[in-house]
């Protein structure tokens, strides 16, 4: 039996606040969307779901919501990851300086959503 990663599915407070980031920042394109409460992206390889998150797990008055989570995401890209690190950071983009280690044949950054979902970018070194 062969088994593939189909999607990921992220469990969230606020899908436009998040739909911002990864179609307008990552690019991704809109798969399905049902108002606010689920949108599919494609991501390439995969897909990633955004789905509300139930009203029994949000406190009133509470603040925007982040989750600490044991999970990363990486997203290669293709191109010069110190350009497109600093054209989301310009944009309020948490994201870490770029690094490697030697005789690694990839770029790395660290960066977080607006939820805190915790994800990476990847670039191949020239």
């Amino acid at each position: 039996m062969k088994v593939k990663v189909d999607s990921i599915i992220l469990f969230v407070q606020n899908i436009d606040h998040l739909k911002a980031f990864y179609v307008n920042m990552l690019g991704f394109e809109i798969v399905e969307e049902n108002s606010s409460s689920w949108l599919l992206l494609n991501a390439g390889s995969c897909t990633i779901g955004l789905h509300k998150i139930g009203a029994e797990y949000i406190e009133e008055n509470q603040e925007a919501f982040k989750f600490d989570n044991n999970t990363k995401i990486v997203f290669e890209i293709e191109g010069d990851i110190h350009v497109f690190r600093e054209n989301l950071t310009s944009k309020g983009i948490k994201l870490k300086e770029v690094m490697s280690w030697e005789n690694y044949p990839y770029w790395l950054c660290d960066g977080e959503d607006a939820e805190g979902n915790v994800f990476q970018l990847k670039a191949k070194k020239e």
